[in-house]
Order: C-alpha cells, then sequence, then structure tokens
C-alpha cells in the first residue's frame, strides 16, 4: 500500500464556489418587464431566502442580476437561480418555474416551428393552432400526459421538464406541426401515458 498518497478531506459545497462574487445577467424581454414588476416579491422571495443570492431588477439594462454572496451554501444556486428567472422570462408561470430551482433534473428545450418544417402565413398560423388547440386543449393534453409546462410564443415553443418527458411533448408537437390531427395525437398520447403508468 502506497502511504504516501494524499489524503484531502471532502470539499463542502460553500467550498466549491470561488472567493470572488459570481454574477449574471439575465435579460428580460420587453413584454415581461410588466409582469415581472407585479410579481417581483414572488421571484425575489425564493432566490434570496433559500437560494441565498443577491439579486436586483436592473430596469435600464432591462434584465435581473444574480450574484452569490457569503451566505450562499450551494454551489449550483447561481445557475438555478438564472434558469429560474430564465424560465419567468420565457413566459413559464411562477409556480412551474420555481420546480428548477427545487430540482436537478429539470430543463428548458427551445426550438421554432420553422425548425421542424418550412411554413409561412396561414399554414404558419394553422400549425401553431393546432399546437394549442380549441381553448388550449390540446396544449393541456400534452402537458399532463408528458407531465411537462408548453409556452407557445408566437412561433417559438418552450418546454420545462425533464429529459425523457420533454422529448414526448416535443415529438407530440412536432407531429402537430407536420400536419398530423388533434385526434391521432391523442391516441398517441393516451397509449404513452397507459405505457407510463404500467411503469409506475
Amino acid at each position: 500500500m502506497d502511504t504516501d498518497r494524499p489524503n484531502f478531506p471532502a470539499l463542502k459545497p460553500k467550498d466549491l464556489l470561488s472567493s470572488k462574487n459570481d454574477f449574471r445577467r439575465v435579460p428580460i424581454p420587453p413584454h415581461r418587464l410588466t409582469p415581472l414588476k407585479k410579481d417581483w416579491m414572488q421571484i425575489y422571495s425564493p432566490l434570496v431566502e433559500h437560494m441565498k443570492l443577491n439579486v436586483r431588477m436592473n430596469l435600464r439594462a432591462k434584465a435581473v442580476e444574480l450574484r452569490t454572496c457569503e451566505e450562499t451554501e450551494d454551489a449550483g444556486a447561481l445557475q438555478k437561480g438564472a434558469d429560474f428567472v430564465k424560465a419567468y422570462a420565457l413566459g413559464f408561470e411562477i409556480s412551474d418555474a420555481v420546480a428548477l430551482l427545487r430540482l436537478d433534473d429539470l430543463y428548458i428545450d427551445t426550438f421554432e416551428v420553422k425548425d421542424v418544417k418550412t411554413l409561412a402565413g396561414d399554414n404558419l398560423s394553422r400549425a401553431v393552432g393546432r399546437i394549442a388547440g380549441k381553448d388550449g386543449k390540446t396544449k393541456f393534453a400534452i402537458e399532463n400526459t408528458s407531465r411537462t409546462r408548453v409556452v407557445i410564443a408566437d412561433t417559438k415553443i418552450h418546454i420545462l421538464g425533464s429529459f425523457s418527458n420533454i422529448k414526448i411533448a416535443r415529438d407530440a408537437i412536432v407531429s402537430l406541426i407536420l400536419g398530423s390531427s388533434p385526434g391521432k395525437v391523442y391516441s398517441q398520447l393516451r397509449s404513452i401515458s397507459s405505457r407510463m403508468k404500467e411503469r409506475f
């Protein structure tokens, strides 16, 4: 046995933080500034109280600025905080976005309708309409089956969820963009849902 091998004690999460304060700036789109001001306390509280970050709203730069401080304990707090604010900026509800702070395996996937199929004019509008469905019915069905949250912002689609669940939601949305009828997508979602129930 080699006695010269060094033996280092395990690092605590706070030891992984760099000595200088790390900093992130998350840009906020103009149409999300008014909701941000209205919901500021609900966004501010989890970041400061739970993640122990310094946070401020920079109206001149139209951004939310976050940085670590001496109280910050979690090495990944800054990244989680930035992801949470970004999710809100993309249009997710605070109650959904806050899951990014609590769970480790959640991601946001973004793609455009044109990435799937080059559509324009009425064809593009119809594709977006098929994804939403009447009164948002199709979107809710996709969300409930895949256990994700979907935001349709003009021609951009944002999906929040775990890696495998995002794939289920994305496949359903891609089918709708390519012209599948909502009925066909519903039946595919039903079979996926029954398979998921059997698994659990």
